[in-house]
């Protein structure tokens, strides 16, 4: 196990991998809204706590009154998401929060900057992962916690990740875990 690593669950396979090793807590990616209930059963059975990517259930709404259900129902430790209103919906249901961000260029990092200060969530997931520069910049100007993801696929990245400032890494690469 790799203490920096957040499984990112994408299928019932990564799921099955997931409750054979020592991780204790996971992202949720790609879930459909019926898989829920019994996925989360599951990870329960694990003692292994997960953080709900809100954008990415099939079959609701990605608002935050998906949010305050998702986390009423659940319990999941805490939400992802792109929207800031989600974010926030979460943040007043005392729960984690990551704020997932896209870097594409300098607008996306300043508005991306703008937006992390105004809602301040726990974490900020900074896509793609593997933007090293973009990492230490977000790091050095919000208060948030820096998860990195996207394109993450060799060991070498997970350490540059964290040298960067990140203090974890999303993968949904299996030989990561």
């Amino acid at each position: 196990m790799k203490k920096h690593v957040l499984p990112a669950i994408r299928n019932i396979k990564d799921l099955e991998k997931l409750t054979k090793t020592d991780y204790k807590i996971c992202v949720l990616l790609d879930m459909h809204v019926g898989h829920l209930k019994s996925i989360m059963d599951l990870l329960k059975q694990h003692n292994i706590e997960a953080f709900i990517h809100i954008d990415l259930i099939k079959g609701m709404a990605h608002d935050e009154y998906a949010c305050e259900y998702i986390i009423q129902t659940y319990k999941p430790k805490g939400i992802v998401s792109t929207k800031t209103k989600v974010i926030q919906k979460a943040k007043s249901l005392n729960k984690l929060t990551i704020f997932r961000v896209f870097i594409i260029d300098s607008q996306a990092l300043n508005r991306s900057v703008h937006l992390i200060k105004k809602v301040e969530p726990d974490y900020v997931e900074v896509l793609p992962g593997i933007a090293h520069k973009i990492v230490k910049i977000v790091d050095e100007e919000t208060t948030s916690k820096i998860i990195a993801g996207g394109l993450i696929d060799e060991e070498k990245e997970i350490d540059e990740a964290i040298n960067s400032g990140a203090s974890y890494v999303t993968t949904s690469n299996r030989a990561l875990w």
